[in-house]
């Protein structure tokens, strides 16, 4: 079965994304996330729960016209379909609640924006304890440059079954058919938890997560990032 040593220490896979005003974690805000939550079945893995919601902006906050021009999200949107930060953050509590892996693809990105979001209108200790796979490492260690999500389902196969429409709903359900293409490639996941590689030109942006271990992550597959 797909994920059976992810299953061994793990109830439930929580593959989550986001989009951003920016690419600031402090300054710029969360204004769509998105999350399916995946656990084991009979013989196979399944998706018990979907979420994905349009977050309010705090006040004074705009969507930038490039970001629109990228997700296709404004202001009004914002305005009229968001719901506040605070449900969120107690929606985002109950979907990662007990023995759970967070997932996402350039994890460091949307975990760093969810701890500023949690910190302001939530509690980060949620975030506390919980083990967390990053998909991009694993692509670097899969495949050459380019790294973004649309080299990766065009990599494996999946174009015109999902897409990288930059709206998180679309994302999320991307990375998740991605990371099956992965296992299927080598069973190897378990092996990034906590691990995420970074470009060593740049270093690690913003402020690391102290649970993971970073290492510096060339362009070109060669040993695996967990063999360094």
């Amino acid at each position: 079965m797909a994920f059976d040593n992810l299953f061994e220490r793990y109830d439930r896979l929580v593959i989550l994304d986001t989009e951003t005003t920016g690419l600031n974690y402090s300054r710029d805000e969360i204004i769509e996330f998105s999350a399916v939550a995946v656990e084991k079945g009979i013989g196979s893995h399944r998706i018990v729960e979907e979420y994905d919601q349009l977050v309010n902006l705090s006040p004074g906050g705009f969507v930038p016209p490039k970001i629109q021009q990228l997700t296709g999200i404004s202001t009004q949107d914002l305005r009229e379909k968001g719901i506040p930060k605070t449900r969120v953050c107690r929606d985002i509590a109950e979907l990662i609640a007990g023995n759970t892996l967070i997932l996402a693809y350039n994890a460091h990105f949307d975990l760093s924006f969810l701890f500023y979001m949690l910190l302001r209108d939530g509690d980060p200790r949620i975030l506390r304890g919980k083990d967390k796979l990053d998909l991009l490492t694993v692509y670097r260690d899969r495949r050459e440059y380019p790294h973004r999500l649309a080299s990766a389902i065009e990599a494996y196969g999946l174009s015109g079954k999902v897409v990288n429409s930059h709206r998180a709903v679309d994302d999320v359900i991307a990375t998740v058919a991605v990371m099956e293409a992965m296992e299927a490639e080598r069973a190897d996941l378990e092996r990034y938890i906590n691990l995420f590689g970074y470009n060593p030109k740049y270093g690690v942006e913003g402020k690391p997560i102290s649970s993971v271990t970073y290492k510096p992550q060339g362009f070109k597959p060669g040993k695996p990032l967990y063999e360094g």
